[in-house]
């Protein structure tokens, strides 16, 4: 039986600066965070992280990172935060029950991958009225040949009730 002290959630979100909005989040802010933020310790990450992704964990490969904490809000938390494995990083933002420390949404900002064939590059810039606009493009081939007209772009809003709506 693991009698380990499960920590706080209160303490588990302190982890996350509050950074000043407009953000964008691209493919070096998690340089300039991370040299300021502290890593998450291993057991804030297997508590609160783990239960939130929707695919499996290999521990030896995957790095966490707090980003950054939304303004305060009365029915949510909102929380971004950087996850990298082998050939991929993202940037996701999580929108949590303060009361039922429960997932409300859960959406991909931003990030990187490659899937042996084709690297996909997003980058999102979130506002200080909470929309998040994103662009992504991706390149094939020897040269990984981007395409402007490839692009894709796709604008979000969290609502007052942390559900984040594709508009």
């Amino acid at each position: 039986m693991d009698t380990t002290p499960q920590i706080r959630f209160s303490h588990f979100v302190e982890q996350f600066p509050e950074l000043p909005l407009p953000i964008t989040l691209g493919e070096d802010t998690v340089r300039r965070i991370s040299k300021e933020t502290p890593p998450l310790p291993s057991r804030m990450i297997e508590q609160f992280l783990l239960p939130l992704e929707p695919t499996q964990i290999n521990d030896e490969f995957t790095e966490f990172i707090a980003c950054l904490r939304l303004p305060e809000a009365d029915d949510y938390i909102g929380l971004v935060y950087w996850r990298a494995d082998l050939a991929q990083y993202h940037y996701t933002l999580v929108t949590l029950n303060p009361k039922t420390e429960e997932l409300i949404d859960r959406l991909i900002l931003a990030g990187t991958s490659y899937d042996g064939a084709e690297l996909t590059q997003t980058t999102a810039a979130l506002t200080d009225g909470l929309m998040v606009y994103q662009v992504s493009g991706q390149g094939g081939g020897k040269e990984f040949d981007y395409q402007a007209s490839g692009s894709t772009a796709r604008r979000f809003q969290i609502a007052a009730s942390g559900k984040i709506i594709e508009l």
